[in-house]
């Protein structure tokens, strides 16, 4: 048996979901009902073997500290199994469930899980001795792995294998530009899924961003016939030509007239909801800005609303004022 981290392609290091996805990658390349290699059942076994060992923390920590080999037997006790010189080390036959000592299930005739698994034209037929061992992480990712190749043929035949699930599709994640009026109001927004299609879903008010939206079954097809996967819509702030985002409160700039800022003026200043109104102090600088409260986006999980931080530009007038020239020369010629 090779070293399991080269049959699984990982790192010493790697962490228990690496091992997984590797294991689940691998399981689906070298299934024998998806690949025509003579030798993929062999290859198979070995890679399920390897995932049994390094799938579990326990026997993980056992291989790693040196107590049992790569086949799962423990070290030093090679060849004297319970059957005598040339067992199966450590492994009692004959028992028809249960884990043996190096942590395999049994079957009647002594073989592993998985030689208890069948591969044929019906799918994945698991052997009917398998008896009580636990259903850790293994099981559920063998399960799931194994069972959808075949679900269509084995369904209703008889076997063993006819209620396993088939592999679902998996899930995908789709960001969708909402205008920030939107975010505010709730309401239709056009989504455009992988496939080509264009659906329309519906955003509720006040949602934050990040917020996720379930469309089920829109996500990729499965590869073994199962139901598809679910696209998930994760709304996100579009750029607003009159905001910029910060956090829940918004920022915008105000042109005021030089005259204005000089001698104070009411001005109107556009929000999410419509225009208010906003009292500019006279000799109010360039960059000076204002806060109106509540005036922002919604704050998640809240009734209330982040501000609106408002910014006052000080503008010249548009076309060239000679007045305005001169009251200027004459304040210089004074300064």
């Amino acid at each position: 048996m090779r070293n399991p981290y080269d049959v699984l392609g990982v790192a010493k290091s790697a962490d228990q979901n690496e091992i997984k996805r590797a294991f689940r990658k691998l399981a689906k390349k070298l299934h024998p009902d998806s690949n025509p290699d003579p030798k993929a059942q062999e290859k198979f076994a070995e890679l399920n073997t390897a995932y049994e060992i390094l799938g579990e923390p326990d026997k993980r920590g056992q291989y790693d500290r040196g107590e049992i080999d790569g086949d799962g037997k423990p070290r030093g006790f090679e060849g004297f199994g319970a059957d005598g010189p040339g067992g199966f080390g450590g492994f009692r036959r004959g028992q028809g469930g249960g884990r043996a000592g190096g942590g395999f299930r049994q079957g009647p005739q002594g073989e592993t899980i998985f030689e208890s698994f069948s591969f044929g034209p019906e799918g994945v037929r698991r052997g009917g001795a398998q008896g009580g061992g636990g259903g850790g992480g293994f099981d559920d990712v063998i399960s799931e792995i194994l069972g959808g190749f075949g679900r269509g043929r084995a369904q209703g035949s008889g076997h063993a294998g006819g209620d396993a699930h088939a592999t679902r599709g998996g899930d995908i994640e789709i960001s969708v530009p909402v205008p920030l009026e939107r975010v505010v109001e709730g309401g239709p927004v056009k989504v455009h899924l992988p496939n080509g299609r264009a659906v329309e879903v519906k955003v509720p008010a006040r949602v934050s961003e990040g917020y996720r939206l379930r469309l089920k079954g829109q996500g990729e097809p499965s590869p073994f016939g199962g139901a598809p996967g679910d696209a998930y819509v994760v709304v996100a702030y579009a750029p607003h030509r009159q905001f910029r985002v910060e956090g829940t409160d918004l920022r915008t700039d105000l042109p005021v007239p030089l005259a204005d800022a000089v001698l104070g003026a009411k001005m109107r200043v556009p929000t999410l909801a419509g225009t208010v109104e906003l009292s500019i102090p006279a000799w109010t600088n360039s960059g000076r800005t204002f806060r109106l409260r509540g005036k922002g986006l919604p704050k998640e999980a809240s009734e209330e609303n982040g501000d609106l931080l408002v910014t006052v530009r000080v503008a010249l007038p548009e076309t060239p004022d000679p007045e305005l020239e001169a009251l200027m020369r004459r304040r210089r010629d004074v300064d």
